[in-house]
């Protein structure tokens, strides 16, 4: 068998696994922040491999960098999460924020993370901010404390490969189970 078989291999089992550790925290009752650390583990202890060289690459899937004077997704990650099923079977949640992102409500913060559009064009006056890459089927993406919903008073260029610093007014949300924890109001470019 050649190499790039047996990495091809390798690569799919890895999927495999993944895909289960996902599935299990999606399908299970509780999708707290323990079962999507656990799904998120797997992952990076199964290193892919490069197809190429045929060694393992590093996994590279980290929040965006936190800006100067800014939020931390390690902050905003804190925010627990309390899960039920509503009637049709779906997972529902409410947030269980910490003192320290209740501390941030009302104020204007900056924080950093990738856009995911919400509307075709060049600009975007509302947006998902994420807190991590967008686009890897490997990560289980993203729970209600990895993004922001963003309301700018100013519009950012679309653009889903790059970094965007967002300064805006933090307000805390999800107490309607509705899954989305944070919105950012009278944003603009940090």
């Amino acid at each position: 068998m050649s190499w790039k078989a047996t990495m091809l291999i390798l690569a799919t089992v890895i999927s495999v696994n993944v895909a289960q550790a996902i599935t299990a925290a999606v399908q299970g009752t509780k999708r707290d922040a323990a079962v999507i650390q656990e799904a998120r583990q797997t992952y990076s202890a199964a290193q892919a491999p490069d197809y190429k060289s045929g060694r393992a690459v590093e996994d590279i899937w980290k929040p965006a960098a936190t800006p100067k004077g800014g939020v931390s997704w390690k902050v905003l990650e804190s925010t627990g999460e309390t899960t039920r099923k509503d009637a049709q079977g779906y997972i529902v949640s409410k947030p269980k924020f910490t003192p320290q992102v209740k501390a941030l409500a009302g104020k204007r913060i900056t924080v950093a993370g990738w856009m995911m559009p919400l509307s075709a064009g060049r600009t975007q006056k509302r947006f998902v901010l994420l807190g991590y890459p967008p686009g890897c089927p490997f990560h289980f993406h993203a729970a209600p404390n990895q993004f922001i919903d963003v309301y700018a008073d100013t519009a950012f260029p679309t653009s889903e490969t790059r970094v965007f610093t967002v300064s805006g007014v933090l307000e805390l949300t999800g107490y309607d189970e509705s899954g989305i924890f944070y919105r950012l109001r009278q944003a603009r470019p940090g």
